[in-house]
């Protein structure tokens, strides 16, 4: 891999000086400069002509999401959002995916060495994937900005399946995952098969994601909970700090949250989720596996398939980063390889 060049744009002294020593330790990532405001950023981007950008949201001057919109229009360049933990901070570092940034982190606790040792691996990683970013050619932008949805907007109104079925959906996706998973659920039917869901994000994230997703499509999406039924019109998203599997529990299909090693370099990790769906589903298993950086649930399909699951693979020009689905398709598992646009109608398909 050739070295990646990295501004970071922070208002923060101690987070730049911080982000620059650890993506420093990596000898394929280059800290090519820093800016502490949108308007520095935007001289060194002119001038430095950066592979990735990580930015904050709260901002002196311009805020991130400002920044981020104007970016999104002149320059097309790869943006991880490195934001804090606050509510704030977390809805509208969603927004900043919606805008087109490509993965968000949460910034570590500086005085927590072990803290600080997962941040560095998680930013080390993703400023890898994002590097391999490429936007789509087109007429407008390749990244158009959607109205963020208002709190108490009526539900998109969906279609129905009109008929039951035993099937269960598995689905696993990372960076540029969280729009993908949007355009895969807003076309589910409100009686879809039951569905559980890996996102590559941080914890502190993914319930603000689940009730996003909720508010946008005509399903109900939920954070998992341990015992939590897994049932029709019903999808579960891992909570970014465990790992989800399926189990059976008093007759009904129930997710479990387990606590423990990175599996893959990740927590949740799609390779537990994939191999809990070919230990306990088997025949009845739908795998999707979408864009993403890295091999996390190739193997895993690979098992579900061996169990009798049908698996698709999103294709690689509709992928933000063509990473998993290729690693899956090159185990042999996924029988069918699909633009994201039919990706929902093909798991109905195999009903």
């Amino acid at each position: 891999m050739a070295t990646v060049r990295v501004l970071i744009v922070d208002d923060s002294p101690v987070v730049r000086n911080v982000l620059t020593r650890e993506l420093s330790k990596d000898p394929s990532i280059e800290v090519i400069g820093t800016a502490p405001d949108a308007f520095v950023a935007r001289d060194k981007i002119v001038a430095l002509k950066p592979d990735v950008i990580t930015l904050d949201i709260e901002m002196p001057k311009m805020d991130g999401i400002t920044f981020l919109r104007k970016l999104m229009e002149w320059y097309l360049i790869p943006v991880i959002i490195v934001s804090g933990l606050t509510p704030k901070g977390c809805s509208l570092s969603l927004e900043a995916l919606e805008i087109g940034a490509v993965d968000v982190i949460e910034k570590p606790a500086l005085t927590n060495e072990r803290e600080l040792a997962d941040f560095s691996t998680r930013l080390i990683d993703q400023v890898k994937a994002a590097s391999l970013v490429r936007f789509r050619k087109g007429p407008a932008r390749a990244v158009a900005p959607r109205p963020a949805v208002q709190l108490g907007a009526p539900k998109p109104v969906g279609r129905t399946l009109g008929r039951r079925t035993n099937k269960l959906v598995a689905i696993g996706a990372s960076t540029g995952g969280t729009e993908a998973l949007k355009a895969v659920l807003e076309r589910m039917p409100v009686d879809c098969p039951p569905i559980m869901i890996v996102q590559h994000m941080p914890g502190t994230f993914t319930k603000a994601f689940a009730e996003r997703l909720n508010r946008q499509t005509p399903i109900k999406v939920l954070e998992a909970e341990d015992g939590m039924e897994v049932k029709t019109g019903r999808a579960i998203i891992a909570n970014g700090n465990v790992h989800l599997l399926i189990r059976k529990g008093s007759g009904k299909w129930q997710a479990e949250t387990r606590d423990g090693p990175l599996v893959c370099r990740h927590k949740p990790s799609v390779e537990v989720l994939f191999n809990s769906f070919a230990k306990h589903v088997g025949a009845n298993a739908i795998g999707v596996m979408l864009t993403g950086m890295g091999r996390d649930g190739a193997d895993a399909m690979k098992n579900m398939k061996d169990a009798g699951a049908r698996n698709i693979a999103q294709d690689e020009k509709s992928c933000v980063v063509f990473g998993m689905p290729k690693e899956a398709i090159k185990t042999g598992a996924v029988e069918k390889i699909v633009p994201l646009d039919i990706v929902t109608d093909t798991v109905l398909s195999l009903l």
